[in-house]
């Protein structure tokens, strides 16, 4: 496969679990002979095949990381800062992984949204709360960042929320979803007005199983009567 040196995608994987919203990293691939400092974690993505186009790269990237197919994906910024390939430790892995040599890259970024449990993730990637990154390669911290503020714009418009939950779910998920994305505390009461009003919201016969608790009522969204209306949700 022939890559192009200048042009990479990024992928910045959302999902959620135990109340907290996560990203989908991965180790930095150790070379022999190569002196990096520390251990570092990176986004998912590569440099693009010289024979694809770059939703293509996009969406190779996640199904061979995740196992799945037909997941949300958006293209939303382009990070082209000549100084991005920073510190030279990480570019110096670059070259030696890549077997290239590379001194500027241009990177199309691009976000999904996707069921943790659906997910089959490898022994060399992590779970990690957006909220407690840590350093990650070059400008990768910055991306995620950009990532979530797009993602934080569309949430209030867009039934984004439901690409994370699973088919059946409470309104406490729910409400955990916007309290952790929106970085806000909302009042339950109120809440649960608003979204029970929603037509495209479900009431099931069912409630939680296997629980610590009093089991809750389940709910599921209906994608059809919601692109009837397309009502936004709070």
């Amino acid at each position: 496969m022939n890559l192009n040196p200048h042009i990479s995608v990024d992928c910045v994987i959302f999902g959620f679990s135990e109340g907290t919203l996560k990203v989908l990293l991965i180790e930095r691939e150790k070379e022999k002979g190569l002196q990096v400092g520390g251990h570092k974690l990176k986004l998912p993505g590569s440099l693009i095949s010289e024979q694809e186009d770059l939703d293509t790269s996009a969406i190779r990237t996640l199904t061979e990381l995740t196992g799945l197919k037909n997941i949300f994906l958006k293209q939303y910024s382009v990070f082209g800062d000549p100084g991005r390939l920073k510190p030279m430790e990480d570019l110096e892995w670059l070259c030696r992984t890549s077997g290239m040599k590379v001194d500027r890259v241009v990177t199309v970024a691009y976000y999904s949204l996707i069921k943790i449990s659906d997910s089959v993730i490898t022994d060399k990637t992590i779970w990690h709360p957006v909220d407690k990154l840590p350093e990650l390669i070059f400008d990768h911290n910055h991306i995620v960042m950009e990532a979530l503020l797009n993602l934080r714009n569309e949430f209030h418009t867009k039934p984004l929320c439901f690409e994370l939950l699973p088919k059946k779910f409470t309104l406490r998920q729910l409400q955990d979803i916007f309290e952790s994305i929106l970085n806000i505390k909302l009042d339950s009461r109120n809440f649960r007005k608003k979204i029970r009003k929603l037509d495209y919201l479900t009431e099931l016969p069912e409630k939680e199983k296997n629980v610590n608790h009093k089991p809750a009522k389940l709910y599921k969204f209906d994608r059809r009567r919601y692109e009837k209306k397309e009502t936004p949700l709070i």
